[in-house]
């Protein structure tokens, strides 16, 4: 199941962070080829049989973390790591992360699901408190709101720093394709263009005490960047599903700290690749000791005690809604975590002779193009959306970072990577219940493994954006529209067998309406990207289930064993949207009003011709962000 080989990776003190430790002044790229040698040229062949680990393989995979000494991970778990590390058999660096660094553990203080403008509230917070580095990785960067909540933050991160005598140093990192792209997929990008209109960064001169460093990466012409997390003083890290761009999406982010920041800085140093001019600060201070001495009051990791739950806060949040909004404009930034839970649900919560529903429907249209009326029923007391949530646990869990890199080819090669294995071998070894969110649902490997898992009786749920990037999603290899699957899916079982009453497919649903709404009206969308299993592990991050992030795309994923965050993120699902009361499809998998209809935006099943032809114009959209990636 391990092979001594991955035994020794995996055992192996020596990684990219420690390497660039002794020598700050060595590329990583250059690092990894010394450590590693060199890499392949991305065609992974998957396993034609999966094994189950018996008990000797469990514990070399239980060798192959870095685990909390009170937190022995779960079977489940363990198999998910011991099937993802095969992967680093054929290449060591196919997950994007050190071998040595791929199993981890730490705590998870806050989970955000909200509109994408308030995840990015919470970064823009962390970057305004860090003192001497930020490394901000993303895919599609546009002019928006929150492109300039993150300007500001910098700009203000520039005043503390110089107020306290000190430089920070900040790494951005954006996919772009351009003609350079085809000779170097990593390019430096120059503070002309990253200041100019089409980025909008801080100029130097705006930021004097900043050593700001930006690079783009694109592996022509499919191998997208597509990761979206950051790291703050080596001490905390967020993995996100978020781009930087104004849209209708509701949003997941996952705030991370512990010994699985160093993890995550790792990947950040493998994803940059050349050398960092100047040098990040942390490079000899690991999260494992701490991190970046710094001199905030706020406690972290362990010495954070258990948070507020949702009733608590909405409570709060009621009881201060005059708290001003922290916007670009007007900036209120907070002093700690609790600090910013109090103001964002200061302004979900309703104003004088305004209903809880219209709280909502005015947050939920802040960065919608055309405002939508709410159609859902009135919010009580007790079922707030509250979308900045407490997910913190007594003690440290056990955690891994399941990734895939990036692979440019127009092929299907590139699959047998850790964020793929982990997804199927949860979906294989899945005892009880299944249950998935994602903008699209259309990945080849995935269907039969979800089709097996009703035969064996259990449970599977999903929920998937009513017509995402329909066009892109048609064209023929890329898997089929949302509606196309639902209906394959559906079709290939028993009419009357168990398998059937077993499958839930609902479309997404916003908090403040009663039906799904076309993602081509760009009103009410959700690109949240979740798995979790038998309610007691989950896998969060950048990954869609579809065939772009399954065999393309860069991905950074976290995978975290723990039933008490897993049931605290699905009471989140819920919570904070209305799919599960209104967004069940019907016995053919279409979505359908009272009277029977599909919804507005329906594109039924092109055929071959009219899918290239669509797809064509879907698929450049995608591949420039417009598609929401």
């Amino acid at each position: 199941m391990v092979s001594e080989r991955v035994y020794n990776l995996c055992n192996d003190t020596r990684t990219v962070s420690s390497a660039l430790a002794n020598d700050p002044t060595l590329a990583p790229g250059e690092i990894i080829d010394t450590l590693f040698g060199n890499t392949p040229n991305g065609v992974t062949s998957s396993p034609k049989r999966r094994q189950y680990a018996g008990p000797e393989a469990m514990e070399a995979a239980i060798a192959c973390g870095r685990w909390h000494a009170g937190a022995k991970p779960s079977p489940l778990f363990l198999q998910a790591f011991a099937d993802s590390l095969m992967c680093l058999d054929v290449d060591p660096m196919v997950g994007v992360v050190s071998p040595s660094l791929m199993g981890s553990h730490g705590t998870v203080p806050l989970t955000i699901l909200a509109p994408l403008v308030d995840v990015i509230r919470h970064c823009a917070n962390l970057i305004a408190r860090a003192e001497k580095e930020v490394f901000f990785i993303t895919c599609v960067w546009s002019p928006s709101a929150a492109q300039r909540l993150i300007k500001a933050a910098l700009i203000e991160l520039s005043r503390r720093a110089g107020k306290r005598g000190q430089r920070a140093v900040v790494k951005i990192m954006y996919d772009s394709a351009g003609p350079a792209s085809c000779i170097e997929a990593h390019q430096y990008v120059k503070p002309s263009t990253y200041a100019g209109k089409s980025i909008q960064l801080p100029t130097p001169s705006e930021i004097p005490n900043i050593d700001l460093e930006v690079i783009s990466l694109h592996r022509v012409p499919l191998g997208t960047l597509h990761a979206k997390f950051c790291v703050v003083d080596r001490k905390i890290a967020c993995i996100m599903s978020n781009n930087m761009q104004d849209n209708d999406n509701l949003e997941m982010l996952t705030h991370l700290e512990g010994p699985i920041v160093d993890s995550v800085y790792d990947t950040a140093l493998i994803t940059w690749n050349k050398k960092l001019n100047p040098p990040l600060h942390s490079h000899r201070t690991p999260a494992a000791e701490g991190g970046l001495t710094t001199s905030t009051h706020e406690p972290l990791y362990q010495d954070r005690g258990i948070g507020r739950n949702p009733a608590e806060v909405a409570s709060n949040g009621h009881a201060k809604q005059r708290l001003p909004e922290h916007t670009p404009e007007d900036p209120h930034y907070d002093d700690s975590l609790s600090g910013e839970i109090t103001r964002i649900q200061a302004c979900y919560s309703n104003s004088p002779g305004e209903t809880l529903l219209q709280a909502v429907n005015r947050r939920l249209n802040v960065s919608v193009t055309k405002p939508i009326d709410p159609t859902g029923p009135e919010i009580c007391e007790g079922q707030e959306m509250t979308p900045y949530i407490s997910t913190m646990t007594a003690n440290p869990v056990s955690m891994a970072l399941v990734n895939r890199p990036p692979y440019g080819s127009i092929d299907s090669k590139n699959v047998f990577v850790p964020q793929n294995e982990a997804w199927l071998s949860l979906v294989r070894n899945a005892q009880k219940n299944i249950f998935i969110q994602t903008p699209d649902l259309n990945a080849q490997p995935l269907i039969p493994a979800l089709t097996a898992a009703l035969k064996r009786g259990v449970e599977v749920t999903y929920y998937v954006c009513f017509g995402y990037n329909d066009a892109g999603e048609m064209i023929p290899g890329q898997g089929g529209t949302n509606d196309q699957v639902a209906q394959r899916l559906v079709a290939s079982l028993p009419p009357d067998g168990p398998e059937r009453n077993l499958l839930h497919i609902y479309n997404y649903v916003g908090k403040d309406q009663d039906h799904p709404i076309h993602h081509s009206f760009k009103s009410r969308s959700c690109h949240v990207k979740l798995l979790i299993v038998d309610n007691r592990v989950g896998i969060q991050g950048s990954g869609n289930q579809d065939t772009q992030s399954w065999y393309h795309s860069e991905e950074v994923n976290i995978m975290i064993d723990s039933q008490e965050v897993c049931e605290k993120w699905r009471e989140a699902i819920e919570r904070n949207q209305n799919t599960k009361a209104f967004g069940l499809v019907a016995k053919d998998g279409i979505w359908r009003d009272e009277d029977g209809n599909p919804g507005k935006g329906y594109a039924g099943d092109p055929g071959k011709i009219e899918g290239l032809l669509k797809g064509g114009i879907g698929m450049a959209l995608k591949l420039q962000g417009a598609g929401g990636s």
